[in-house]
């Protein structure tokens, strides 16, 4: 299949050009920063990048919960296929 039949959002050309913009964009947050008057609340919040980190191990620690949920939560592949053990 060509790429220009695939939709512009599924092109690998387009993904990596948008991994690019996302990135200089988020460099650009974080270097802007400094420049920016922020309103912190607790002394912690005035390192530099600290919504940039924060944010990132906030992610990986919703994954690293997500997988531990899905150790508890998960249903064999059969759970709604299997005939029910009724006796009598």
């Amino acid at each position: 299949m060509n790429d220009d039949n695939l939709h512009w959002l599924v092109r690998p050309r387009t993904i990596r050009l948008l991994w690019l913009v996302f990135g200089i964009i988020l460099a650009l947050t974080v270097i802007a920063g400094p420049f920016v008057h922020q309103h912190e609340h607790f002394g912690i919040e005035a390192s530099f990048g600290f919504y940039a980190w924060y944010g990132f191990i906030t992610c990986v620690g919703m994954v690293v919960l997500a997988k531990l949920l899905g150790i508890f939560l998960k249903r064999p592949d059969d759970y709604y296929e299997r005939p029910e053990d009724v006796d009598g």
